[in-house]
């Protein structure tokens, strides 16, 4: 794995648990919103919003760079519309990125899977 890809899903990594607790701090403004007087829903929105977008650029530069199948790419986008996607999304980016760095490890030292 090149630097650039390293890079992309790194990005997408770190994006994607606070997109996952913005989303699950803007239902719950939402729900106070319609039971008290408090109503964050607008900044949480916003912040939210910024997040998801990010998100969503990451998302397409980790595909464009990592040659995902179809399948894989829709996972992930799947992940970030889900209340608690992001936080999966993120285990299995940080799993797929130790296992390149060690494919990337065993092509150096000349190791080859039998």
């Amino acid at each position: 794995m090149d630097i650039k890809t390293a890079s992309a899903l790194r990005r997408l990594r770190l994006v994607s648990a606070p997109e996952a607790v913005s989303f699950l701090l803007l239902l719950v403004c939402s729900v106070l919103k319609r039971t008290t007087s408090f109503d964050g829903v607008m900044a949480m929105g916003m912040v939210h919003g910024i997040l998801f977008i990010l998100y969503v650029v990451f998302w397409l530069d980790a595909w464009n760079r990592t040659k995902w199948q179809f399948k894989t790419a829709a996972l992930y986008f799947v992940l970030s519309v889900l209340p608690t996607g992001g936080f999966f999304a993120e285990r299995m980016l940080k799993r797929e990125a130790e296992a390149s760095v060690i494919a990337a490890r065993a092509r150096k030292e000349g190791v080859v899977n039998a």
